[in-house]
């Protein structure tokens, strides 16, 4: 889990947020943000506003905060004029920025930023968890169940593939060529 120094690069989703120039949307439980750097052409991340560190401080008592972060992702695809993309919706299992946030991402993945096989895989497998997937497993088993740290590690190191097609691409440059047939 992240470190939360107010000094530390890791503390940038809060400043972020509190940034007008950065804020999308906001209600009273959380703030919509652009991703600063992200992964697809659209990419916006949902923080609450309640200061929840990561998954794993999560228990029953957040499962509406969860539901209303999830609608917060619906909503603002539609009010950003993006209802005709396709998003995927998520956490990363093991997020290396402090404050739980939930990722908003057009499954495109066209971006300058998408450079390393990491960032692929925390989008593309079992590292990125659903939302409804988080839910479940709170309102199951009272915590949120996340892969261990060396299945975390496992997931990010996973061969290339792609994620509409069984192509399977040597290196990044040649997965972000062959994305590009599917945009």
């Amino acid at each position: 889990m992240a470190k939360s120094t107010n000094n530390s690069w890791q503390q940038g989703l809060v400043r972020t947020m509190k940034n007008p120039k950065a804020v999308v949307t906001s209600d009273d439980l959380v703030t919509v943000i652009n991703d600063l750097y992200p992964k697809a052409e659209v990419h916006f991340l949902v923080l609450p506003k309640e200061n929840i560190s990561s998954l794993t401080a999560l228990n029953q008592d957040h499962i509406d905060l969860l539901r209303h972060i999830e609608r917060a992702g619906q909503t603002v695809i539609k009010e950003e004029g993006h209802s005709h993309r396709k998003f995927k919706m998520g956490f990363h299992a093991d997020p290396n920025m402090y404050r739980l946030h939930m990722h908003v991402i057009s499954d495109d993945f066209n971006s300058t930023c998408l450079k390393h096989k990491k960032h692929w895989n925390s989008f593309t497998t079992d590292f990125f968890l659903k939302p409804e997937d988080v839910i479940e497993s709170l309102e199951t088993h009272g915590k949120v169940r996340i892969p261990s740290p060396a299945e975390c590690k496992a997931l990010l190191a996973t061969p290339l593939k792609c994620h509409k097609c069984d192509h399977r691409p040597r290196n990044m440059p040649d997965l972000k060529e062959h994305i590009l047939s599917h945009v």
